[in-house]
């Protein structure tokens, strides 16, 4: 009778995580972007302090009869360190940006909290290189629904850590969500005018755009995913990680 009590109070947590992730990424987040538009561009910085204190609720929420261990953080602190890296190394090449499979790496090897968290401050962190500004937020909100996407199916065996069905998995993520979502953040940051025209241009203009990220999508996981997976996975042995 007391294990099924706590069988079912277990399950009640689970389910109230659940529903605050769910508030948090797809409802919290995308209202303050669109709040953050409707005030003016110049409250960027605002809406990516937000943003980066919204991604901390659904990571440290996973930790549900435990706090996290420094050492969980260094390491994500390390692979945010490497998706900037990652970025930063193939400046000379417009758009051909790594960063996205580095975050979906993450996703997979340490949940979708995780990886919603590496992308939001990979993105952030990475434009004080390549420069911040209004289109900041949606990157952050873009590359951190891939990661918290890539960990959730990962975690329902929708994925695997394959790395031919992997690397395509993340040329469809950034195809098909990460690429739009940037195509649109560019819509909402440079026009006061919106219509059906409009976006389709954004969409057509971004295409090839979308097509290099992809290829340095595909490209990373299908070189370097099974590398990476094989180290953290020793990582987490070593540590005791979940």
């Amino acid at each position: 009778m007391l294990n099924f009590k706590e069988e079912l109070m277990n399950e009640n947590k689970n389910i109230s995580r659940k529903l605050i992730n769910i508030l948090v990424i797809f409802v919290l987040a995308p209202l303050t972007l669109f709040l953050s538009w409707k005030v003016g561009a110049k409250k960027y910085y605002l809406t990516s302090v937000l943003l980066i204190i919204y991604t901390m609720i659904p990571f440290f929420l996973s930790f549900e009869k435990r706090k996290p261990q420094a050492r969980e953080l260094v390491v994500l602190a390390v692979m945010t360190a490497i998706a900037v890296a990652s970025r930063a190394a193939f400046i000379m090449l417009p758009h051909f940006k790594p960063m996205t499979a580095i975050i979906i790496i993450t996703a997979v090897s340490f949940g979708a909290e995780a990886g919603f968290l590496t992308g939001a401050m990979s993105a952030f962190i990475s434009n004080f290189i390549f420069g911040q500004g209004p289109w900041t937020p949606w990157q952050m909100f873009a590359y951190g629904i891939a990661g918290f996407l890539s960990g959730l199916l990962f975690s329902k065996g929708i994925i695997k850590k394959d790395k031919i069905p992997l690397s395509i998995f993340g040329g469809i993520v950034v195809v098909f969500l990460v690429g739009p979502m940037l195509d649109i953040s560019s819509v909402f940051t440079a026009s006061s005018v919106f219509s059906f025209e409009i976006f389709a241009a954004a969409f057509v203009a971004g295409f090839p755009v979308n097509l290099v990220h992809t290829a340095a999508t595909a490209i990373t996981l299908f070189l370097f995913s099974q590398p990476m997976f094989e180290k953290l996975d020793r990582i987490k042995l070593k540590y005791g990680m979940k």
